[in-house]
């Protein structure tokens, strides 16, 4: 039995020796740095662990290669292991496993602090070290930060390469510091990196973001042989700034180049093509993404189904969602800004209460329908799960909930939401002052303009409209005429012809048919028939009957098809006499088969009362030709409607639909 004992077991290591790690030679080092760049992690660290590396000559390159694999693969637990070794062997002051750490720790760990604190630690760091950090707070938004830290690097004597200028060049786009971005684009040009693709690329974009497109361009057309990142950041640069059809221009260029796209670039593009509605040049660009093989991409395909929607394709828009594999908030937010763009308000209801919880990004678009539906009780229910989800503080949402209030009538609690806001922009300026008007309230607008004014918020286009559409509503003359010269001469905003509208509502209600007339002539849309409409609805108020003659026959030169002005014009005809020529405009309407038919909505919470009105016809509007707003969550919806403060019914029976036209003077033959 000893003998047995001792000839088979006498070739077994001892209990030390089975603890001991094996000597670690050249040919394991090698296997492990193989093993790190087929990513074979879990393989790399067990043949690390069997194993002494003692003997390793070249321990930084091994453990480098370690940590970097770590990272790629997001891996904390290993990269701690690795990372206790480095400070074991005294490698922690090495700079290429010191920016490697950095490295795995900004990957792996959700905290940028404990990237930063491995930053401090550093022994030496150089300029990796230094545009590692200043770039991976860039990236997480932290860019105060980012700009603080090149500062400090510069203070160390360290001097900057071209990816620590495009780090920071990146946070100054998303701060908005357009004058800090100019100085850093006098550095690039004193360190002679204008023709380096990375800078001119940041270059551009910050530019870009930053509405300066003449000094974008610039920057791009220095470069003698632009890269497709170039211009894709080009592309997006007229994108972000509505100058969709120099986008397409670009990306044609690019073509012409043999340059391949990637997702963002289609991205942009498809933008572009939605932007501009042309469903035809969307088309060919998707088929060029199906060539590419980017259909799989969650960028291009939520830019595909924002194409197709805002070019009013909503069946392409919703097969396009449906084929998607992973769905997220944009695509989402697409095809619901598909649905609201093309007054599909019920369907971008009803998928919200399909989702059941709604991105941040939704509720914007669900808002905006439940105002185009002026419902009010839908738009308390998005409202009450948005504080619940959300809170406050989002200036997109909040100016929303003040458009969608002020359309169902509760403009007093619009006005609390406006009030309580910290952060307004333009929009919300001008959905308080639109809804102050189009709710009777004009003097309120033009406080509210003139406060907007005061704080230094410039007004665009659509301020002027409210602003005139309230002293067209409260006779205030003398007060269009002054906002209709403010906004031609001083903001040097060009009229068009929701402003003319406007004035020629004001002007005619006022009894100023020639001065109202002769604006009309004057105006470059006098060849629009809208304009002669809301003139010719001021003559049925007036005794004027060679001017509404004359303004009857202009508009049926402009649309033949047109009923008003043949029922206004027989109507003038037969309250001077001449019946026969009135008898002629009726022959001439049945001739032509042009049929008065009209509608009256008198739309609730409930349900909806509609009164067919043959040949029955409203007194045009200027602006409100939809909707006029009778009470709180009511709404009358007619071909032409001038808004009447009527009073707010209790339910919308057959009086409440007596009274609706009892109250509206219709226009009959």
């Amino acid at each position: 039995m000893k003998l047995f004992l001792k000839r088979h077991c006498s070739s077994l290591p001892s209990l030390a020796a089975l603890d001991r790690p094996r000597s670690f030679s050249s040919d394991n080092a090698a296997e492990i740095v193989r093993l790190c760049r087929a990513r074979a992690l879990s393989d790399a660290v067990r043949l690390l662990n069997s194993t002494d590396p003692s003997g390793v000559t070249n321990k930084p390159g091994l453990y480098g290669s370690l940590l970097q694999t770590c990272a790629a693969a997001g891996s904390l637990d290993p990269g701690l292991q690795i990372h206790a070794r480095v400070i074991k062997s005294g490698l922690d002051a090495d700079g290429f496993v010191g920016n490697s750490l950095i490295t795995l720790y900004f990957k792996s760990s959700s905290d940028i602090s404990e990237t930063r604190r491995v930053f401090d630690g550093l022994f030496a760091k150089d300029v990796i070290s230094w545009t590692s950090m200043i770039s991976w707070y860039a990236k997480v938004g932290q860019c105060e930060d980012s700009l603080e830290l090149f500062w400090e690097m510069l203070g160390s004597g360290i001097e900057p390469n071209c990816f620590t200028l495009s780090a920071v060049i990146k946070a100054c786009s998303e701060l908005g510091r357009v004058r800090l971005g100019w100085c850093f684009h006098g550095v690039v040009l004193r360190y002679g990196f204008g023709s380096n693709r990375v800078i001119t690329s940041a270059l551009i974009d910050m530019y870009g973001r930053n509405c300066c497109l003449n000094e974008a361009r610039r920057v791009f057309d220095e470069l003698l042989e632009p890269d497709a990142i170039c211009w894709t950041s080009v592309i997006s640069a007229y994108t972000r700034n509505g100058l969709y059809e120099e986008a397409l221009e670009c990306f044609y260029y690019m073509q012409r180049n043999h340059l391949k796209p990637d997702n963002f670039t289609f991205g942009s593009v498809l933008t572009a093509c939605g932007n501009l509605g042309w469903l035809k040049q969307g088309k060919q660009v998707h088929s060029k993404v199906i060539t590419f093989g980017l259909c799989g991409h969650v960028v291009v395909e939520s830019s595909l189904v924002d194409m197709y929607g805002k070019c009013g394709s909503l069946d392409e828009a919703q097969r396009g969602f449906d084929r998607m594999i992973n769905k997220n908030s944009v695509s989402m937010s697409a095809l619901l800004g598909g649905y609201c763009q093309s007054g599909k308000f019920e369907t971008v209801i009803q998928l919200f209460r399909e989702m059941g919880n709604a991105d941040l990004y939704d509720f914007g678009t669900i808002i905006r329908a439940c105002a185009g539906l002026a419902a009010v009780r839908p738009g308390k229910e998005v409202h009450c799960q948005y504080v619940r989800r959300v809170g406050w503080r989002d200036v997109i949402i909040e100016s929303a909930l003040v458009d969608l209030y002020a359309k169902c009538g509760c403009i007093d609690f619009s006005y609390r939401i406006f009030v309580r806001m910290r952060v307004r922009n333009l929009i919300t300026w001008n959905s308080m002052i639109c809804g102050f008007a189009q709710n009777g309230r004009g003097g309120e607008a033009l406080e509210i303009f003139d406060e907007m004014e005061k704080l230094g918020v410039r007004p665009d286009y659509i301020s002027f409209v409210g602003v005139l559409f309230a002293c067209s509503q409260t006779g205030l003359v003398d007060q269009g005429r002054k906002y209709f010269t403010l906004m031609t001469e001083e903001y040097g905003i060009k009229a068009g012809t929701e402003h003319y509208n406007c004035m020629v509502d004001l002007l005619g209600r006022a009894g100023l048919l020639e001065e109202a007339e002769k604006l009309v002539e004057n105006a470059e849309y006098r060849d629009d028939p809208s304009l002669w409409e809301v003139l010719l609805s001021a003559c049925t108020t007036n005794t004027n009957s060679a001017s509404a003659e004359r303004i009857a026959k202009k508009i049926l030169e402009l649309k033949p098809d047109h009923h008003l002005s043949y029922v206004v014009l027989a109507n003038v005809y037969r309250s001077v006499g001449r019946w026969t020529d009135a008898l002629q405009i009726r022959s001439l309407m049945d001739d032509r088969k042009v049929v008065a038919n009209r509608r009256i909505h008198l739309a609730t919470e409930q349900h909806t009362i509609s009164l067919k009105a043959n040949q029955q016809l409203l007194t045009p509007s200027s602006i409100c030709r939809h909707h006029l707003h009778w009470g709180p969550g009511t709404i009358i919806t007619t071909g032409f409607a001038t808004v009447i403060d009527l009073p707010a019914p209790s339910s919308p029976d057959q009086r409440l639909l007596d009274l609706a036209v009892s109250r509206i003077r219709l226009i009959t033959n």
